[in-house]
């Protein structure tokens, strides 16, 4: 019985490579001037929670292209979406725009997560153009190694303590609905996108020593690989540091931050916070409307 389980999983997976052929309910736009990376690395979307901003996603998938990019896990919230199914026209266009990428011929590279662990039995193979995989090297232009992975074998309350990573699940889907009724009204108030949740976790004292504990484990664990740096993502906290010679990297999410990491052509790497770019678009359009007026 399993081993048919398995089979019709895979089958289904596999029907990701027919999905890119179907029309997004939110046509991919044709964007002028689209920025040009190497690399992008993107995580922790929860796709299939109310909290994800798929609508954002989409802008910045509609305005970048990259050589490479990786998807550094929890892409889909499986958690949730076996609580309670909640899948939106938005989301099912972001796994069409990534599919498409892959289509296309750009290399992207699946890493699931502790959300999306479901995934992870597939890892070493490839579907739709798109290669699973449980952790990558990846080499930058300037030559340096980094190891890529989504993170959560460094988190001690999810190795270890399973159903209290649950309860702080349910307490986080919480604050993401209070996060909805805050940038509700600030939008009723042509204010742009702030995360409240994003604002708590930095002043309270616990979440902060967590990340940096976080942080310094698994620097530590690509120093031991010999690499010179780690990408990886789950604590839901964009960063760019250097720990103890180490290059640390975290793309943060599409939940509360909104950002993504990316490789420039050179090997310079840089974090985008999504919502600042698309204020400072907005604010370039209405002067150019008041200089027209």
């Amino acid at each position: 019985m399993e081993t048919v389980t398995r089979i019709a999983n895979l089958r289904e997976v596999a029907d990701l490579a027919d999905f890119a052929n179907s029309k997004p309910a939110f046509p991919e736009r044709e964007i002028e001037g689209r920025a040009q990376y190497r690399t992008i690395w993107i995580s922790d979307v929860h796709l299939g929670t109310r909290g994800c901003n798929a609508g954002m996603l989409i802008d910045f998938l509609d305005h970048v292209d990259s050589d490479t990019m990786y998807l550094v896990g929890d892409i889909v919230d499986g958690w949730r979406l076996k609580k309670k199914f909640y899948w939106p026209a938005s989301h099912n266009d972001v796994i069409w725009r990534i599919l498409k990428r892959a289509k296309r011929g750009q290399r992207v590279i699946y890493i699931p997560g502790n959300h999306d662990e479901v995934m992870r039995q597939w890892c070493g193979l490839d579907f739709g153009g798109v290669a699973i995989r449980r952790r990558a090297i990846h080499e930058t232009a300037d030559g340096r190694r980094l190891l890529v992975l989504h993170g959560d074998e460094f988190d001690a309350i999810t190795l270890a303590h399973r159903w209290l990573a649950h309860v702080g699940d349910a307490a986080y889907n919480f604050m993401m609905f209070l996060n909805r009724g805050v940038n509700a009204w600030r939008r009723a108030f042509n204010m742009p996108y702030w995360s409240l949740s994003k604002y708590a976790k930095a002043k309270v004292k616990k979440s902060v020593e967590f990340i940096s504990d976080y942080e310094e484990v698994i620097a530590e664990a690509a120093a031991a690989e010999g690499v010179d740096g780690v990408v990886c993502g789950h604590i839901h906290t964009a960063e760019m540091r250097t720990i103890a010679g180490v290059e640390y990297y975290n793309d943060g999410d599409w939940v509360e931050g909104c950002n993504a990491l990316v490789e420039h052509f050179d090997g310079r790497m840089e974090l985008l916070h999504w919502p600042e770019v698309i204020a400072a678009r907005e604010r370039v359009a209405a002067e150019i409307a008041r200089l027209a007026a």
